[in-house]
């Protein structure tokens, strides 16, 4: 049901300035940069390596665009670093549910929207061993609706 990692979140206060100490340290470039109303966030996605399916392995920056975000509040209690891990799935409605008949709380009932039009899912960190987890379809098979 998982077929990769998707990409590592990182919350950050600083987008531009984090993505240049990424380029600077990594080599990382922004291959997509956007802003996500939805979920109050300025995010950049910087490709670590790309698959032979077409698929690529990111860090995603996150910077809050309003102070009621969760990544916002993320920031105010526990500082940058690691918000979220991502897993890439072909059908993120299905690997919702075999997760929750497993006894994993679905944060939402119903995917959103995530990054490119992706579809997106996340799981409760208390379930993932303290990891808040997301599911996340591609865009070219997502459906979020």
């Amino acid at each position: 049901m998982f077929t990769r990692i998707d990409h590592i979140g990182i919350a950050c206060r600083d987008l531009d300035a984090t993505a240049a100490f990424y380029r600077r340290v990594y080599g990382f470039e922004i291959a997509h940069e956007e802003v996500n109303e939805e979920q109050g966030v300025r995010e950049a996605m910087l490709e670590v390596n790309g698959t032979s399916d077409g698929h690529r392995t990111c860090i995603q920056l996150l910077e809050p665009i309003r102070a009621d975000s969760p990544v916002a509040k993320f920031l105010d209690s526990r500082g940058e670093g690691v918000h979220h891990i991502a897993f890439g799935t072909p059908d993120v409605r299905g690997a919702s549910a075999d997760v929750r008949e497993a006894g994993v709380r679905v944060l939402d009932a119903e995917p959103r929207r995530g990054t490119s039009g992706s579809a997106i899912a996340f799981l409760h960190p208390k379930d993932c061993g303290g990891v808040l987890t997301e599911l996340v379809q591609a865009p070219e098979a997502a459906d979020p609706t």
